[in-house]
């Protein structure tokens, strides 16, 4: 598989007015009223789907994310792009850069049930992969045995079902989750998980998972921004010596990691999406990697500085 074939461009930072990743603010219309950020979605696709990328990411947390992309799809005929969504998270910031929280999670099967409808209405026979929003090994799904028995009849009607990770516990609970089972099958055949050069805790865990054949979905490749916009200095440095932006050493350590079946990239803009782009074609040797490798952050750091960073 390509390395353009195996990026999806996420949609997290254009399906609402405000998100917690650094340079995004200039990347995206002055005015975000709902018409300019579905003109920057389209603006996106258009630019992906040119450059040959068809996976695309939603949650039903972003926004109207799920509403650009099918009136996007619906506008332009394509019938080849893979979509997939997630449910958990309920969009509550009333389209404000200034609200006190923006979103809401709850891991039930009331709120599954009320956002598979909602997506299902959306997206229809489009979407293939409806995944747990931020699972993690606390939360109460493990044990609900009604929920489960409703994810496996998902999967039994031709969807497949995963789950995405956030945290320092991301390799606890992608081994936990993996291991959840109803009726003696597995229940969940992707995982979507951080892993960037500041945070490659899961690393291994994901490495398995991928062994075991469930897809392993990349996602803040970037750092929500961190890579881009406040690079550590050796990544500057290895930037300069490839003549590209650090946005495109990131990901090409990311394209580098063979267990790594999809790669999500969260542009606010075309020119962004091009800059990332840059990396699925480069080429890093074993020493750039070596280096890379070098910048990890232990994980209780890494979630502290993200849970800190400001929605705008």
């Amino acid at each position: 598989m390509t390395n353009t074939a195996r990026i999806a461009v996420g949609l997290a930072a254009l399906g609402r007015p405000a998100y917690l990743n650094l340079g995004r603010t200039a990347a995206l219309p002055s005015h975000r009223d709902v018409e300019a950020m579905r003109s920057a979605t389209y603006a996106v696709l258009d630019r992906a789907y040119a450059a040959g990328i068809r996976r695309v990411d939603a949650a039903r947390s972003y926004g109207r994310a799920e509403e650009f992309l099918a009136a996007w799809l619906a506008d332009r005929g394509h019938t080849d792009v893979i979509v997939s969504s997630k449910w958990g998270y309920r969009y509550v910031g009333q389209w404000r850069l200034d609200a006190r929280v923006h979103e809401v999670k709850e891991h039930s099967l009331e709120r599954f049930r009320e956002q598979w409808a909602e997506t299902a209405a959306l997206l229809g026979d489009v979407i293939t992969l409806y995944q747990v929003h931020s699972l993690t090994a606390d939360s109460g799904l493990f044990t609900d045995e009604p929920l489960l028995e409703a994810l496996a009849e998902l999967a039994d009607r031709g969807v497949a079902v995963g789950f995405t990770t956030s945290g320092p516990g991301q390799a606890e609970t992608i081994r936990r989750a993996l291991e959840l089972q109803v009726a003696g099958v597995r229940l969940f055949s992707a995982v979507q998980s951080t892993w960037n050069p500041l945070e490659t805790s899961a690393g291994q865990a994901l490495a398995d998972a991928h062994a075991a054949g469930v897809l392993v979905q990349v996602k803040e490749t970037l750092a929500n921004g961190r890579l881009a916009v406040e690079p550590p200095r050796r990544l500057t440095e290895l930037a300069e010596a490839h003549e590209v932006s650090t946005d495109a050493v990131a990901l090409a350590f990311v394209f580098a990691q063979s267990w790594a079946d999809v790669v999500l990239l969260g542009p606010a803009g075309p020119e962004q999406l091009a800059a990332n782009l840059v990396g699925a074609q480069l080429a890093l040797d074993s020493e750039d990697l070596a280096a890379l490798a070098e910048l990890r952050e232990e994980p209780e750091r890494y979630w502290s500085r993200r849970s800190g960073m400001h929605w705008q």
